[in-house]
Order: C-alpha cells, then sequence, then structure tokens
C-alpha cells in the first residue's frame, strides 16, 4: 500500500516531469504536421487556410519582404531540403527561386499556385518603356479575387497529395474559403460601383494592380513596370506627371514594398492627394494593417474609395 509519503513523492515527480512530457508531446504534433514552404507571405496566408492545423507553413519572402529583389540565403535552401511540399506564384515572379530549388538539391515537390490561371499578357514595351524580369506575363494574378479561387484549388490539390488522410479537412476548409472569397469579390464590385466612373483613376507605385484593374474597373498608372527591379525613368515621371494633370487623376498611392519618395514628388508637383498605402506583393505581420489576404483586400478597396470619393 502506498503512504502518504511515497504519494507526496510520485506526485512531485509528476509535476516536475510534465514540462518535459509537455514539451515531448508538443514537438511530437509539431513534427507530425505536414512541413510547407510558400515563397511568399501572400501564399502563405492561403495556404494556411486551406491546411489549416494539419499544415506547417512557412515563408520564404517574408511579411514587409519584396520578393522581386529577394535574395535567398542558406538558411533558406535548409527549409527547402526539411520541406515536404513548396508552393510557389509562378508567372516569373520567384526569379531566384530555380537556383534556390537547385542548391536544395531540388527533390521536394514544387507546386505552381497560378496553374490555369490566365495570364495578363503585358503591352509590347511593358507598360514604361524599360525592361523587367517577367517576360509578357503579369505575375500578379492574386489581385483578382476570382484568381484566388484557383489558387485555393491548386492548393488544396496539393496538400491532399501530399496528405491524403487529410483530404477531408482541406476540402471543408477550401469550401469554407471559397465562401468568404466570394463575399469579399461582392464587397469590392460593389464599393468600386459607388464610385463616379471618372474618378476611377488612381497612380500606385510598380504595375501590380493589372489584374485588379481588369477585375473590378479601377485604372492604375505605374511609373515603374510590374517588378520594383526596375526604376522609373524621368521620361516615364515627365509623362505620368503630364497624364495626371491632363486627366484630373485625384490620387497617388504609395505601396509597402517601394520607396514611397517617388509617389511624394509626383504628388507635389501635381496636386493630386495621396491616397495612403496599398499592399500589393506581400502582406504586413499581425500588427498591421493586412495581415492576411482578405485583410489585404479590404484594406486596399477602403484606402482607395476613400481616398477617390473625396
Amino acid at each position: 500500500m502506498l503512504t502518504r509519503r511515497s504519494l507526496f513523492v510520485a506526485a512531485a515527480l509528476l509535476v516536475s516531469a510534465s514540462p518535459a512530457f509537455a514539451q515531448d508531446k508538443l514537438q511530437d504534433k509539431f513534427q507530425s504536421k505536414l512541413i510547407v514552404v510558400a515563397s511568399f507571405s501572400i501564399l502563405g496566408d492561403l495556404v494556411k487556410n486551406v491546411g489549416g492545423d494539419r499544415v506547417n507553413v512557412s515563408t520564404l519572402v517574408p511579411p514587409g519582404g519584396d520578393a522581386h529583389v529577394y535574395t535567398p540565403t542558406p538558411a533558406d535552401a535548409k527549409r527547402l531540403v526539411e520541406a515536404q511540399l513548396v508552393i510557389v506564384n509562378g508567372l516569373g515572379f520567384e526569379g531566384w527561386l530555380s537556383r534556390l530549388v537547385k542548391a536544395s538539391g531540388g527533390r521536394m515537390p514544387v507546386i505552381t499556385a497560378t496553374t490555369g490561371i490566365k495570364p495578363r499578357k503585358l503591352p509590347g514595351d511593358h507598360g514604361h518603356g524599360h525592361g523587367h524580369s517577367h517576360g509578357e506575363a503579369d505575375p500578379h494574378a492574386w489581385q483578382s479575387v476570382a484568381n484566388v479561387r484557383t489558387y485555393v484549388t491548386n492548393i488544396r490539390e496539393a496538400l491532399i497529395a501530399a496528405d491524403s488522410a487529410g483530404a477531408a479537412i482541406y476540402r471543408a476548409n477550401a469550401d469554407a474559403y471559397f465562401g468568404e472569397l466570394d463575399k469579399l469579390d461582392r464587397e469590392v464590385k460593389e464599393a468600386v460601383a459607388k464610385l463616379p466612373a471618372e474618378r476611377r483613376k488612381v497612380i500606385s507605385t510598380h504595375d501590380a494592380f493589372g489584374y485588379f484593374a481588369d477585375a473590378y474597373g479601377i485604372t492604375f498608372i505605374a511609373p515603374q513596370g510590374v517588378s520594383t527591379e526596375s526604376e522609373a525613368s524621368a521620361k516615364d515621371i515627365a509623362a505620368i506627371i503630364r497624364q495626371i494633370k491632363a486627366q484630373k487623376i485625384p490620387a497617388v498611392f504609395l505601396e509597402n514594398v517601394t520607396d514611397p519618395r517617388l509617389m511624394r514628388r509626383i504628388a507635389s508637383e501635381t496636386g493630386a492627394a495621396v491616397g495612403g498605402t496599398l499592399y500589393s506583393d506581400s502582406l504586413t505581420d499581425e500588427k498591421g494593417d493586412a495581415p492576411t489576404y482578405i485583410g489585404m483586400v479590404r484594406h486596399n478597396i477602403k484606402a482607395l474609395t476613400s481616398a477617390l470619393t473625396n
């Protein structure tokens, strides 16, 4: 029979061991998750919404980072080695990725989230008479909410292929997220419909909103091309300034991944209002204005309609 002393000792041992036991259980749970690496923060958020608790998601380009000019690190190659699945945007967005995959050994499945999306073709001069690294396709397909349904479908199928035991969960999560995307799409269309047609014109830093413009009817004019790697020339800037004055464009917008000085200069020379910051190629951290894809689109449409209404 256990004495009171032996019961006390047993209880003490259990209490002292429980943190280590809990840590081991936590580690087992962590290791049991599907390890997924997404190329940048917007993709990472989509994977989290579909994968839920069954996936451990990290991103190569962190929130607030610029994927156009990102330089991979040796730690990134190590993360790809450990990944069970890698999800990328494609359409030339991650020009540095093929070298990174090669450096990591290239053994992991790499899924392109834009498969099935009709790319938006760029003009012959790529919009502004200077080159960039994306070729003929505009890679910013996530700026159309309808396109993100295709992203989510591709992500769902990739997760099911990598983890068939979670198929029902991935399908249910994707279906729930489709409902949120449909609601978001309606919100954006209703907000734009309230704007006078002649005021649906803005200046943004680089040409990241072409899919948004095509889907929702707001014209975006950018002194840079679709990549932040290239700088706008003096000729480009002068042409933009003339266009703002001639067309009475009401607002210019900063972007979270670009240098704000160019937009402020254009605003000061034209009298157009600085309408705030748009989030184009990256989310913010959890404390920022756009910690999720849906939060990003809602922030952007609120900033646009506020500036263009006033």
